[in-house]
């Protein structure tokens, strides 16, 4: 089934970790290993590359920039992302992630999508059985995960005739707009404000992930655009800043948001951190624990219209923190049996899989 993944940190994979994503994910993990690499948990471990989510029918992508300023005092360290020291050497790092972008677009590997008619031409490529997956581009829609690379409010014109359709004003820790997940729990900061008026006035998508509870409803009131939430659980399963409340989960229904499922295990297993040691079979994470996320968001909601993928399956992890059944990101194609077997009609698989996130982009972008 044709599938859409709404957080992919590719450019962050290709640059700040050193990996050829035109390779395959075993051939990437083979490298690091033969080197000894062991600069981050996930080396030898990746799960996503271009050829595994063409493999897996995974078409089309939401697909990120990552570039923080750094809190006062703190170092920079690319592959852990601390951040540059002035969001001038933000921005232009961001602009070395949008020129991979463009190298892959260059060699037919990807190709950007930023408007509705486009949009329904790579679907209709991309349905076309005469042409083998290998051959047809992955399409992407680039979304920022923090704003901090926006110098000011002025250059956010600049991102959107670059081809930007979404943001997340917060990420990590303290941010120029928002402070994030562990940034202590304060609101938007003054420009965030003007931030998302902006963005009002240029049409982009609002991404409430990693918001802190009080920016996300001053971000609410704010904003007045089309709101999704790329990849984010709930809280009530997992505690945590990192999860959205029922009451979020609320208002985000009322907005006619889509939620996008996230596969990090600790996102998955409320006590993830104190027993990670005992591994994810021993502590009965499988994909399947998505499923109990989908089913509370569809309890609230009274249907299956707000759920879909976003597994930010490359978000600095891999095999060593994912569900015990998964290999790679085309392992995605196991929930259309897992889904069935929960209960969840034909109907309702095809929007977690595609439908959602196709209507919440047809209506953003009308």
């Amino acid at each position: 089934m044709f599938t859409i993944d709404a957080h992919l940190d590719l450019a962050t994979n290709a640059l700040s970790l050193n990996r050829d994503l035109k390779k395959s994910v075993q051939e990437i993990r083979n490298r690091e290993r033969s080197l000894g690499m062991d600069d981050t948990p996930d080396r030898g471990n990746g799960s996503v590359a271009l050829p595994d989510l063409r493999r897996g029918n995974v078409g089309l992508v939401v697909a990120t920039i990552i570039s923080r300023v750094a809190a006062e005092g703190a170092s920079h360290s690319s592959s852990k992302l601390v951040g540059w020291h002035s969001p001038e050497q933000a921005f232009a790092f961001a602009q070395g992630q949008l020129a991979w972008y463009r190298v892959m677009e260059e060699q037919g590997e990807m190709v950007q999508i930023t408007d509705r008619q486009q949009l329904e031409n790579h679907l209709q490529l991309w349905q076309d059985e005469s042409i083998l997956n290998s051959q047809k581009p992955v399409g992407y829609i680039l979304s920022l995960e923090g704003a901090d690379s926006v110098i000011d409010v002025n250059y956010l014109e600049r991102y959107v005739e670059e081809g930007l359709r979404a943001i997340g004003p917060a990420h990590y820790g303290p941010g120029r707009y928002a402070p994030g997940t562990h940034g202590g729990g304060g609101g938007l900061t003054p420009i965030g404000k003007d931030l998302l008026r902006e963005m009002d006035r240029h049409s982009l998508i609002l991404d409430a992930t990693h918001l802190t509870d009080k920016g996300f409803f001053e971000a609410m009131d704010i904003f007045q655009g089309t709101v999704w939430a790329s990849h984010q659980n709930c809280r009530a399963l997992v505690p945590g800043e990192r999860q959205f409340s029922d009451e979020q989960l609320k208002v985000l229904i009322e907005r006619g948001a889509v939620m996008g499922g996230a596969l990090d295990s600790w996102m998955l297993c409320p006590d993830y951190h104190q027993r990670k040691a005992e591994g994810a079979r021993s502590l009965g994470i499988d994909m399947e624990k998505l499923v109990d996320h989908f089913d509370h968001i569809c309890q609230l909601a009274g249907d299956a219209n707000h759920i879909a993928f976003g597994t930010d399956l490359d978000g600095l992890f891999g095999i060593e923190q994912m569900p015990y059944d998964m290999d790679t990101i085309a392992d995605l194609a196991k929930y259309e049996s897992i889904l069935s077997r929960r209960g969840y009609s034909s109907e309702d698989i095809e929007k977690v899989f595609h439908g959602n996130w196709l209507r919440l982009l047809r209506k953003a972008w009308q």
